[in-house]
């Protein structure tokens, strides 16, 4: 017989020392532990994925300093609820206490009224704000309650982490540790985890209670039988639990591959099941420029238009617009080679480290650096035919570097040519040729 806690709350850590993951926040040296151990804790935003510890880590920072700790989900709460916490937090001064700890869960989907009703308990030391997001909060969270409040980004667990909470687990729950479980293969539980330990947990203990109520003397995981188990049992979208970033990922992945009965498809599940209008749109938004690009350069404007556009409208007429601009997207060219562009450039930045600016492409607004032969040489485009000159605008370190590599579809071949009639060492016109 298996609790109905789940198992992710009964091995909940409760202090730094049992927190698995997030060394460069809560290791050794890690920049939030030392906030916390100074016990100057200021607001701040905990931003990762789903299952990294957001919540968790929040109920060891208010348990180590002493503080009380309220929790509010921005799913269930408004206003009211924010300022009756307000509240509660300003009556404890009175008795010497620390400032207690507002703990938001999904302060994303606050709207700016509700993150406004913070700003003044935040400003004036009443709480101390702790923030947990799935979203950038650059985007989500407003400026004034942004720039008072430090963000600290969750990585998703790795394998090897993973690997020990699924054995840490079969050894302490009070639960699993009554039945003989011995895991032959661990590829299932983590891929199906994605890096979240709440869905690792959950796959575990399914698959062992499933199990168990065979009556099996000995539960031997494989692959195959956590997925028997899983996809029948966890099938179901749920836009604030399991399946939340699978559907995403599956609507990004159709549009992609330009299936476009696919993506309305996953578009339909996420729109059945509530998801925040703005997540869909910002999501085409970047697939329009990571995976369309200069193949048809519309798409990031359409894409930019439909954010824009639901933003005004809102559900449930919003659907249309997602619907028309998701299938636009999957029925447009594709193209990555501007996404690849920065990547390589990133990579070369990596590889060379500051390399200095040729001087003739150096800003010269003393006379100093006029004698010192900044600018020198630099030859205006607009004074040359075609406004075009093969100068180098590289450092010479890595000059004739190729960053960008046009793709095989009608637009970028015209840029191809372009490119070869102008950098005709660097550029060939067809692609390949000598």
């Amino acid at each position: 017989m298996f609790s109905n806690q789940p198992l992710a709350d009964r091995l909940r850590p409760r202090s730094l020392e049992e927190f698995a993951g997030q060394e460069h926040l809560v290791g050794k040296d890690g920049v939030l532990r030392k906030v916390i151990e100074s016990g100057n804790v200021p607001s701040f935003i905990l931003w990762g994925p789903p299952g990294v510890g957001k919540t968790t880590l929040a109920r060891i920072v208010a348990t180590k300093l002493e503080r009380s700790f309220f929790q509010l989900s921005a799913v269930s709460s408004g206003v009211r609820e924010v300022r009756e916490t307000i509240e509660k937090a300003r009556s404890q001064q009175f008795f010497g206490k620390p400032n207690p700890i507002l703990f938001i869960d999904e302060i994303h989907r606050f709207n700016k009224s509700q993150q406004d009703s913070l700003l003044g308990a935040v400003e004036q030391g009443i709480l101390t704000l702790i923030g947990a997001t799935t979203e950038n909060p650059s985007f989500e969270v407003i400026s004034p309650l942004l720039s008072r409040c430090q963000v600290y980004v969750l990585r998703p667990l790795d394998d090897l982490i993973l690997k020990k909470l699924v054995d840490t687990a079969l050894l302490t729950d009070f639960y699993l540790s009554k039945h003989k479980v011995r895991i032959e293969e661990y590829e299932a539980l983590i891929r199906i985890s994605g890096g979240d330990a709440r869905k690792l947990y959950n796959a575990l203990e399914l698959t062992v209670s499933l199990e168990a109520e065979k009556g099996s003397d000995e539960i031997i995981v494989t692959n195959d039988l956590v997925l028997s188990h899983v996809q029948q049992n966890l099938a179901m979208y749920d836009k604030n639990g399991e399946q939340h970033y699978d559907i995403i990922s599956a609507f990004i992945k159709s549009l992609r591959g330009s299936d476009p009965n696919a993506a309305v498809y996953w578009l339909a599940r996420m729109v059945e099941g509530g998801e925040d209008v703005k997540f869909i749109a910002r999501r085409m938004v970047i697939l329009a420029a990571e995976d369309i690009g200069l193949a048809n350069p519309n798409a990031l404007l359409l894409a930019q238009a439909c954010f824009t556009a639901v933003n005004m409208v809102g559900w449930p007429e919003s659907r249309i617009i997602l619907s028309e601009t998701a299938v636009y997207l999957a029925t447009s060219p594709k193209s990555n080679a501007s996404y690849m562009a920065i990547e390589n450039a990133i990579g070369a930045v990596h590889r060379h480290g500051d390399l200095p600016v040729p001087l003739h492409l150096r800003n010269a607004p003393t006379r100093l650096m006029k004698d010192l032969g900044y600018h020198k040489g630099y030859r205006y485009v607009h004074d040359f035919e075609d406004n075009f000159v093969a100068d180098n605008f590289l450092p010479e370190e890595i000059t004739g570097t190729v960053f960008y590599e046009p793709d095989s579809n009608a637009r970028e071949e015209e840029i191809r040519k372009q490119l070869a009639a102008r950098w005709q060492k660097i550029y060939k016109y067809p692609a390949g040729s000598e």
